[in-house]
């Protein structure tokens, strides 16, 4: 019975081979080679009795999940499911086509991509996510599997997945690296040195299994040996060939990215031998078992006070009060929520919260897991940090309809003083700028930071909220209602000659240069932008409309921050607009030497003002 099953493998992978061949000469582009390479692979695991999943729903909450974080190897993820008779063999052919839904790498438009992939070594931190998530929050028994290149292997970002797998002992998570030696041009850094693989994965805490990945039966048997696997993620190192099953194609450079003619075409396919196009595979269906339900019992968060306090400090409380009516969420933070305050609600509610330690990149490809489970992820640390997972960032507006996940980046600007420019966001507001679909927040006080933390929570998708370190006076009553998109008109009269739009730290620079110039007889109005994408144009536009000049002020890069979203807002209008930004590099100080130093403070905007 054994035997016939591998038969039946072998047969099925030399289909696959033939619909990844035809496809991507069909597309006339794609990455066949790279396919070929890891067809045993996928087969054994999608029609030998490894995976659980019931295909006929993507999304039913115990099925086994598969990422290709090798987003390039798709066309063999299309056939696989071509193979399991969920896509018809003619939609092949529309592979990379406009109006197709099998696009070049993994997209959420095709139902069965777990995640989108294609920008490599982000692939295992998602099922990192997607693990945890079964094993600690959920309790199911879905299993993740994640199909790595081993040119990815380089990625730094990995080996943060990696550690973490091992730190949260999550034998749920099965990897599988496709050795196949060769890279886009040329061969990888360790080759086929499989042994090395295998060493560097025990130090990090993995059990491993290195096999012959064209041999059938060593794959099905370290799949079931991972599936026994008890406090540790499992990695399967597959020795592969690129190109394997075509003879001209096998094991040579120079085939990357690249597809055969339509002459080459015939000649690969007879090389396949007999291919019965009648063959289809059969996925085990799932055990039936229902998420453990959320029963944590609320607990009080302390009330804000009228007293001088922190946005960043009541983000945390605010976490705490919103739990009891976001069962969802989940907390990460990247080895600061002391400073953060993402430790008052892992206080709160533990069983909730995860030490992502300084590893940024893996901590938002954890939350894209997350989220991508029905988890609503807030992720923290330094505003500045968030740089270096730019590119996890912008994958995340790819995790598909409904996914929110909401950033929140700390110690923001010039304002965090004497710890010096290494550690000031000032880029921070550009980036998420740049993220299609994204909101970005900015609230000045820790009322505006709670009543935005609980709009951001319902905000459907990317949501940026950026938090200071320095204590801040509160400047609106409880009962204010804060929307995205929206702002408040703190100081107007209808003699004003200028208008300042600013938020957070800057925001109380501008209500005091506003002081001291009305004691002069010179009026002004003062717009808090708490929401600075999307951005209140309406109000902007009144302000043009009412005032001589626009004055924005920013802790900030000029570059994508307040002052371009602005400009945009009103773009065609002749009112002249100035921006007051960061436009040199900080120093260590006190934050009102920075401010002053930067020409953001209260008496630059009043020596500016006095001058036009």
């Amino acid at each position: 019975m054994i035997k016939q099953n591998e038969q039946h493998l072998k047969k099925l992978s030399t289909l696959a081979r033939y619909w990844i061949l035809t496809s991507t000469t069909k597309a006339g582009s794609g990455h066949p080679t790279s396919s070929l390479s890891a067809v045993e692979l996928g087969v054994a695991l999608f029609f030998g009795g490894v995976l659980r999943a019931d295909l006929s729903d993507p999304e039913y909450h115990n099925n086994d999940r598969v990422i290709f974080s090798k987003g390039h190897a798709v066309p063999l993820m299309y056939t696989l499911y071509a193979i399991a008779g969920k896509i018809l063999p003619e939609e092949l052919s529309t592979l990379r086509t406009f109006n197709g839904r099998l696009e070049g790498h993994p997209t959420e438009r095709f139902p069965y991509t777990e995640a989108a992939t294609g920008s490599l070594g982000q692939g295992l931190s998602i099922g990192v996510g997607m693990a945890l998530n079964a094993k600690y929050l959920d309790k199911l028994s879905y299993r993740t599997y994640v199909l790595l290149g081993d040119s990815e292997m380089a990625e730094g970002s990995v080996w943060e997945a990696i550690q973490l797998a091992a730190h949260y002992k999550l034998d749920n998570l099965i990897g599988i690296i496709d050795v196949n030696r060769l890279g886009q041009r040329g061969e990888t850094m360790l080759g086929h040195d499989v042994s090395t693989y295998r060493r560097r994965l025990e130090a990090f805490g993995w059990n491993t299994v290195v096999v012959d990945g064209h041999n059938t039966s060593q794959v099905l048997s370290a799949y079931r040996a991972a599936q026994h696997s008890h406090g540790k993620p499992v990695m399967i190192i597959a020795k592969t060939v690129k190109g394997k099953g075509v003879s001209f194609l096998e094991n040579k450079n120079g085939w990357h990215g690249k597809v055969l003619s339509e002459t080459e075409l015939p000649k690969a396919l007879a090389s396949l031998g007999s291919v019965d196009m009648r063959l289809r595979g059969k996925v085990l269906s799932p055990k039936r078992m229902q998420p453990r339900k959320t029963k944590l019992k609320p607990k009080r968060s302390s009330e804000l006070s009228d007293a001088p306090r922190s946005t960043r400090q009541a983000y945390g409380q605010t976490l705490v009060k919103l739990f009891a009516r976001f069962p969802e969420m989940v907390v990460l933070d990247a080895e600061v929520s002391n400073s953060t305050y993402a430790e008052t609600f892992k206080h709160a509610y533990p069983e909730r919260f995860f030490e992502m330690f300084i590893a940024e990149q893996n901590m938002v490809g954890v939350a894209i897991g997350l989220a991508s489970r029905g988890k609503i992820p807030f992720i923290s640390t330094f505003a500045a940090f968030f740089t270096r997972a730019f590119d996890q960032i912008r994958m995340s507006q790819y995790a598909g309809p409904g996914s929110r996940i909401n950033f929140v980046g700390s110690h923001a600007g010039t304002s965090i003083g004497q710890d010096g420019p290494s550690q000031m966001g000032l880029e921070d507001i550009a980036m998420f700028r740049a993220v299609l679909g994204s909101c970005v927040l900015y609230p000045a006080d820790s009322v505006a930071d709670e009543k935005l933390v609980a709009e951001a929570i319902r905000y459907p998708g990317v949501a940026y909220i950026r938090t200071t370190r320095m204590d801040t006076k509160p400047l609106y009553k409880r009962s204010e209602k804060f929307l995205i998109g929206g702002s408040k008109t703190l100081r107007t009269s209808k003699r004003d000659m200028v208008t300042v739009i600013a938020a957070g730290v800057t925001l109380y620079e501008a209500l005091a240069a506003h002081d001291e110039l009305k004691e002069q007889g010179i009026a002004i109005r003062v717009i808090d932008a708490y929401s600075i994408k999307p951005i209140d144009v309406s109000a902007i536009k009144k302000a043009a409309r009412e005032t001589k000049a626009i004055i924005t002020v920013e802790d900030h890069y000029a570059e994508g921050g307040l002052g371009e979203a602005v400009r945009s807002a009103i773009e065609n209008s002749p009112v002249p607009i100035i921006s007051l930004a960061v436009r040199k590099i900080p120093r260590s100080g006190k934050p009102a030497q920075l401010l002053e130093y930067e020409q953001i403070s209260r008496d630059a905007i009043v020596r500016l003002i006095k001058a036009l």
